[in-house]
């Protein structure tokens, strides 16, 4: 794991460390409405690890910030997601174009998961 943030080209901002501070300033840049949820899962998490005794929920809620974070760092990858998030809860489940919005939603999140986990750079096609 490195410790200086990688800057890809296009980034609004470098990917952050995966500590709580950095993905916190990291979250104020690039999505600031999203702060408010991601302190009431924090707590949540905290005194689930506390409960049971292990780190697990501390990662997942890691993982899944730096995720989040990953996606908003690239405008239109978080235009791609957020455009697919609106389609599949405007449309009826049983339309076709809501399952095309649900695999694009799976495409990015997979993506962008992957590039957290990996440190590799976007490939924006």
């Amino acid at each position: 794991m490195s410790t200086q943030p990688v800057h890809d080209g296009g980034a609004l901002i470098p990917r952050p460390e995966k500590t709580f501070p950095a993905l916190r300033a990291a979250l104020a840049q690039v999505a600031p409405s999203r702060l408010a949820e991601m302190a009431s899962e924090r707590d949540t998490v905290f005194t689930m690890a506390t409960q049971s005794n292990t780190f697990g929920p501390i990662a997942m809620f890691q993982l899944k910030w730096a995720t989040v974070i990953e996606i908003e760092r690239f405008p239109e990858v978080a235009r791609r997601l957020h455009a697919a998030e609106q389609a599949a809860r405007a449309l009826d489940k049983e339309d076709s174009k809501w399952q095309a919005a649900m695999d694009e939603i799976r495409e990015v999140m997979q993506a962008a998961r992957a590039r957290v986990v990996s440190g590799r750079p976007w490939s924006l096609t």
